[in-house]
Protein backbone atom coordinates (compact mmCIF):
# COMPACT_ATOMS: atom_id res chain seq x y z
CA UNK A 1 0.00 0.00 0.00
CA UNK A 2 1.63 3.22 -1.53
CA UNK A 3 -1.18 5.51 -0.94
CA UNK A 4 -3.36 5.93 2.54
CA UNK A 5 -4.17 8.31 5.19
CA UNK A 6 -3.34 6.95 8.52
CA UNK A 7 -5.27 8.95 11.25
CA UNK A 8 -5.43 8.34 14.99
CA UNK A 9 -7.80 9.80 17.74
CA UNK A 10 -7.13 9.91 21.55
CA UNK A 11 -10.78 10.59 23.43
CA UNK A 12 -12.01 12.59 26.55
CA UNK A 13 -14.14 9.96 28.49
CA UNK A 14 -15.58 6.62 27.44
CA UNK A 15 -17.96 8.08 24.90
CA UNK A 16 -16.47 7.21 20.82
CA UNK A 17 -18.53 11.06 20.35
CA UNK A 18 -15.50 12.34 22.70
CA UNK A 19 -12.90 13.02 20.16
CA UNK A 20 -10.54 15.63 21.68
CA UNK A 21 -7.60 15.33 18.96
CA UNK A 22 -6.82 14.13 16.07
CA UNK A 23 -3.77 13.16 14.17
CA UNK A 24 -3.11 12.66 10.09
CA UNK A 25 -0.32 11.56 8.06
CA UNK A 26 -0.92 11.64 4.40
CA UNK A 27 1.56 9.01 2.56
CA UNK A 28 1.74 9.61 -1.34
CA UNK A 29 3.90 6.98 -3.89
CA UNK A 30 4.92 5.77 -0.14
CA UNK A 31 6.16 9.17 0.95
CA UNK A 32 4.79 11.23 3.70
CA UNK A 33 3.52 14.32 2.15
CA UNK A 34 1.10 16.04 4.68
CA UNK A 35 0.61 15.93 8.60
CA UNK A 36 -2.20 17.54 10.35
CA UNK A 37 -3.08 17.53 13.66
CA UNK A 38 -5.61 19.65 15.77
CA UNK A 39 -7.31 19.74 19.29
CA UNK A 40 -11.03 19.08 19.29
CA UNK A 41 -13.52 20.48 21.81
CA UNK A 42 -14.80 16.85 22.85
CA UNK A 43 -18.75 16.13 23.06
CA UNK A 44 -19.71 15.51 25.59
CA UNK A 45 -17.29 17.78 26.77
CA UNK A 46 -15.55 16.05 29.90
CA UNK A 47 -12.63 14.03 31.10
CA UNK A 48 -12.09 11.08 32.80
CA UNK A 49 -9.26 10.35 34.79
CA UNK A 50 -8.48 7.50 32.57
CA UNK A 51 -8.24 9.18 29.57
CA UNK A 52 -6.00 11.98 30.81
CA UNK A 53 -4.00 9.34 32.47
CA UNK A 54 -3.42 8.22 29.11
CA UNK A 55 -2.85 11.02 27.00
CA UNK A 56 -2.74 14.11 29.38
CA UNK A 57 -5.16 16.23 28.27
CA UNK A 58 -7.47 17.68 30.08
CA UNK A 59 -10.55 20.09 29.80
CA UNK A 60 -8.91 23.29 29.92
CA UNK A 61 -6.63 22.29 26.77
CA UNK A 62 -9.78 21.83 24.68
CA UNK A 63 -11.85 24.28 25.99
CA UNK A 64 -11.60 26.48 23.18
CA UNK A 65 -10.63 24.02 20.59
CA UNK A 66 -12.80 23.64 17.31
CA UNK A 67 -15.50 21.20 17.33
CA UNK A 68 -14.93 17.64 15.27
CA UNK A 69 -17.37 19.40 12.21
CA UNK A 70 -14.58 22.46 11.95
CA UNK A 71 -12.25 20.18 11.83
CA UNK A 72 -13.14 17.70 9.76
CA UNK A 73 -13.33 20.37 7.32
CA UNK A 74 -9.46 20.95 7.16
CA UNK A 75 -9.14 16.81 7.27
CA UNK A 76 -11.73 15.98 4.39
CA UNK A 77 -10.24 17.60 1.42
CA UNK A 78 -6.38 16.49 2.79
CA UNK A 79 -7.69 12.45 2.71
CA UNK A 80 -10.07 12.43 -0.18
CA UNK A 81 -10.48 9.45 -2.34
CA UNK A 82 -7.60 7.48 -0.11
CA UNK A 83 -8.03 4.43 2.58
CA UNK A 84 -7.96 5.38 6.45
CA UNK A 85 -5.14 2.80 8.29
CA UNK A 86 -5.11 2.87 11.92
CA UNK A 87 -3.96 0.91 14.43
CA UNK A 88 -6.67 -1.29 16.11
CA UNK A 89 -8.77 0.63 13.49
CA UNK A 90 -12.20 -0.33 14.93
CA UNK A 91 -11.66 1.82 17.62
CA UNK A 92 -10.57 5.39 15.27
CA UNK A 93 -13.50 4.02 12.77
CA UNK A 94 -16.38 4.04 15.56
CA UNK A 95 -15.00 7.47 16.77
CA UNK A 96 -15.10 8.32 13.35
CA UNK A 97 -18.58 7.45 12.44
CA UNK A 98 -19.88 8.17 16.35
CA UNK A 99 -18.95 11.95 15.74
CA UNK A 100 -20.30 11.99 11.80
CA UNK A 101 -23.68 11.03 13.44
CA UNK A 102 -23.40 13.28 16.49
CA UNK A 103 -23.15 16.10 13.95
CA UNK A 104 -25.64 14.88 11.43
CA UNK A 105 -22.89 14.64 9.23
CA UNK A 106 -23.41 12.28 6.22
CA UNK A 107 -20.49 9.46 6.56
CA UNK A 108 -18.40 9.32 3.13
CA UNK A 109 -17.76 5.11 3.80
CA UNK A 110 -14.08 5.66 4.53
CA UNK A 111 -12.70 1.86 4.08
CA UNK A 112 -10.24 1.26 6.86
CA UNK A 113 -7.27 -0.86 7.23
CA UNK A 114 -6.07 -1.99 10.52
CA UNK A 115 -1.84 -2.18 11.53
CA UNK A 116 -2.88 -4.36 15.04
CA UNK A 117 -4.39 -6.85 12.96
CA UNK A 118 -1.76 -6.89 10.02
CA UNK A 119 0.73 -6.99 12.99
CA UNK A 120 -1.18 -10.61 13.87
CA UNK A 121 -0.55 -12.00 10.31
CA UNK A 122 2.91 -10.82 9.64
CA UNK A 123 4.52 -11.31 13.32
CA UNK A 124 2.16 -13.77 15.01
CA UNK A 125 4.24 -14.75 17.96
CA UNK A 126 7.30 -12.90 17.56
CA UNK A 127 5.89 -9.91 19.37
CA UNK A 128 4.65 -10.29 23.06
CA UNK A 129 2.14 -7.86 22.24
CA UNK A 130 0.85 -6.29 19.11
CA UNK A 131 0.71 -2.80 21.14
CA UNK A 132 1.31 0.34 18.90
CA UNK A 133 4.92 1.29 20.54
CA UNK A 134 5.59 -2.63 20.22
CA UNK A 135 5.12 -3.13 16.64
CA UNK A 136 6.30 0.44 15.51
CA UNK A 137 9.62 -0.94 17.39
CA UNK A 138 9.75 -4.27 15.29
CA UNK A 139 9.38 -2.09 11.99
CA UNK A 140 12.49 0.37 12.91
CA UNK A 141 10.44 3.14 14.12
CA UNK A 142 10.50 5.07 17.66
CA UNK A 143 7.54 6.22 18.90
CA UNK A 144 8.61 8.70 20.67
CA UNK A 145 5.11 10.36 22.32
CA UNK A 146 2.57 7.46 22.56
CA UNK A 147 -0.87 8.42 22.60
CA UNK A 148 -0.27 12.12 21.22
CA UNK A 149 -2.45 11.76 17.65
CA UNK A 150 -0.21 13.17 15.52
CA UNK A 151 2.82 11.00 16.83
CA UNK A 152 0.78 7.81 16.93
CA UNK A 153 -0.77 8.77 13.38
CA UNK A 154 2.99 8.60 12.01
CA UNK A 155 4.06 5.17 13.58
CA UNK A 156 0.78 3.91 11.87
CA UNK A 157 2.35 5.33 8.53
CA UNK A 158 5.44 3.70 9.36
CA UNK A 159 4.04 0.29 10.23
CA UNK A 160 1.89 0.32 7.44
CA UNK A 161 4.34 1.03 4.74
CA UNK A 162 6.54 -2.15 5.79
CA UNK A 163 3.48 -4.56 6.66
CA UNK A 164 0.17 -3.20 4.63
Amino acid sequence: MKDFAAIDFETANGQRTSVCSVGVVVVRDGEVCDTFYSLIRPRPNYYSRFTTAIHGLTYEDTAEAPDFAEVWREVAPRIEGLPLVAHNSPFDEGCLRAAFDLYGMPYPGYTFYCTCRASRRVFGRQLPNHQLHTVSAACGFDLEHHHHALADAEACARIALKIL
